[in-house]
């Protein structure tokens, strides 16, 4: 299946050796006998090593391959800090496209605001704020004095992105094929699963929506602050301009005077007030996206809050995940790794024949950790994929919606790991998680729900008398069915029984033809016995 994508495989095999990437993986031997592979290719002769061929592979490679970068950039534990350099550029300083198709773009009359750029803008700034993988920034000014910012997704990048999670889905499903641990990923569902956000990500006016509910769950806080969005079509988006500095440049906040250990804090209170008050969490936390709060002169403001930029991939679970996930937290803070597994098999995430005692000790074997060292001696990464190793051995299933979930944690670990490694993530997230969790479970929380949806569950009786009818008819139908179903099953087993002793009969025969067939003296009448014996198998084999 794999060799239907032949073309894109090898086009991304050129790009490779042609960007000389086998230069970048040296002391990797993991990575050595790849690095052999890129070096076979026609297209690195004559080239040398470029200090900037990792990035420069990922761009041409496509979207997927810069969101994949994205990841990596954040997980400095994992990969050497040259290689880490070059991805962090990703963020948001990949090769802009000409500011023409920008205004191309901005006035099409179907995908963009349908009006030329100087009706729209006082200002339009050609200089590129931000170019990403998906879309490129520029400054503006609307004629009533607004700064603003205008963002335009790149122009054919659709086909592209379609194409490669083919060849992504095809490879899913080789190693889910062969591998018991991308089974239990469900690794095909959530390469669709992303597949339809990243083709989300293409559409603006879902962006801007989720903009717009992020900001109005965060109005009025200190936490975090998020732009209004003024318009926004397909491709392009117009929202306030404000101003900060990226997450990941340590160096000017303890410049500004910024407390990080505090900027640590509030972003995991941010993190789990999103995921378990709203439900509605940012799932793309790479840190070109995560920016703090600066006066638009770069100077420091007093208490320097979040800035929620990018809202194209927000994560959302259900309210049963909530409570799971809620929960397993919990028990891993507590050391109860009994309540552990008890939870995931009251999920159904293990079939019932799994060894539960086995399955404690591996967790409590694996997951203590994360508990009784601080972040700076963590590797999230890594205990993530022993826990992955321990649901292939266990045969647990660990459900799509979740992934999303562990993505961003990837993402937070590897923030936290740069602004704070000291932070102590455990004792700030019990208190929130213990105080959800009883809130979710107050009986007099639960009976105000019943008591708000009373009206609504009054209407609904109103269809009541519909209902026991058509359930009633299905009865009788189901009845109906089930009865008609006895017979047949009695007239097959009437049937059964008679072909039986035919068997018998025919069994009977036979044996006893043969046996006088043998005993008599004259061996012409014995033939006819055999004859005779041979005529009850014919009736059986024809009856």
């Amino acid at each position: 299946m794999l060799f239907s994508h032949k073309n894109r495989l090898l086009s991304l095999y050129k790009i490779a050796a042609k960007h000389r990437l086998d230069t970048h993986l040296d002391g990797m031997p993991e990575l050595a006998a790849l690095a052999r592979l890129i070096r076979l290719h026609p297209a690195s002769i004559g080239k040398s090593h470029h200090p900037m061929g990792i990035k420069l592979a990922l761009e041409e490679m496509g979207t997927l391959f810069l969101k994949l970068g994205q990841l990596l950039s954040t997980r400095s534990d994992l990969l050497p800090p040259k290689i880490i350099e070059q991805l962090s550029l990703l963020q948001d300083k990949v090769a802009p496209f000409d500011v023409e198709m920008i205004k191309s773009q901005i006035q099409h009359p179907k995908t963009g605001l349908g009006k030329h750029v100087n009706e729209l803008f006082a200002r339009f700034d050609d200089q590129p704020l931000a170019a990403a993988s998906i879309a490129q920034v520029h400054t503006a000014a609307l004629h009533d004095g607004r700064e603003v910012v205008v963002k335009v997704v790149r122009p054919n990048i659709k086909k592209t992105i379609i194409e490669d999670f083919e060849l992504l889905r095809e490879l899913a499903i080789w190693l889910s094929n062969r591998i018991e641990a991308a089974r239990a990923m469900h690794i095909t569902s959530i390469v669709e699963e992303y597949r339809q956000i990243m083709l989300n990500e293409l559409d603006l006016t879902l962006e801007a929506a989720n903009s717009t509910k992020m900001r109005n769950n965060f109005t009025g806080s200190q936490l975090i602050y998020v732009p209004e969005v003024y318009f926004a079509t397909k491709s392009v988006m117009v929202s306030e301009r404000i101003f900060g500095i990226p997450i990941s440049q340590t160096a000017t906040f303890d410049a500004l005077g910024y407390d990080r250990a505090i900027l640590a804090k509030n972003g995991l209170m941010i993190f789990f007030t999103q995921v378990f008050r709203d439900n509605f969490f940012h799932a793309d936390m790479h840190p070109g996206n995560i920016f703090v709060e600066t006066l638009p002169n770069g100077n420091a403001v007093a208490n320097p809050r979040y800035l929620g930029l990018d809202c194209a991939i927000m994560g959302e679970m259900s309210r049963e995940d909530q409570l799971v996930v809620a929960r397993l937290l919990l028990s891993v803070m507590n050391g109860n790794y009994t309540a552990l597994v008890d939870i995931i098999a009251q999920a159904g995430w293990i079939p019932p024949s799994a060894d539960k005692h086995a399955l404690i000790k591996d967790m409590a074997r694996t997951v203590s950790p994360m508990v009784s060292k601080p972040m700076s001696e963590l590797d999230f990464a890594v205990i993530l994929f022993e826990i992955l190793n321990i649901a292939r051995r266990h045969q647990m299933s660990i459900p799509p919606q979740l992934m999303l979930l562990l993505k961003t944690l990837v993402h937070v670990e590897g923030l936290g790991r740069e602004l704070y490694p000291q932070l102590d993530i455990w004792s700030l997230a019990k208190p929130i998680l213990t105080a959800w969790v009883k809130d979710q479970l107050d009986p007099i929380k639960n009976l105000n729900d019943i008591k708000a949806k009373a009206p609504e569950l009054l209407l609904s009786t109103a269809e009541l008398p519909k209902l026991l009818t058509q359930g009633v008819q299905s009865m009788a139908a189901l009845g109906a069915r089930q009865d008609k179903q006895l017979r047949e099953i009695q007239a097959l087993r009437a049937d059964f029984l008679n072909q039986k002793r035919h068997d018998w009969i025919a069994l009977g025969g036979f044996v006893s033809l043969i046996a006088i067939g043998l005993t008599v003296p004259i061996w012409w009448v014995g033939v006819i016995f055999h004859v005779l014996a041979l005529g009850f198998v014919v009736w059986r084999v024809l009856a």
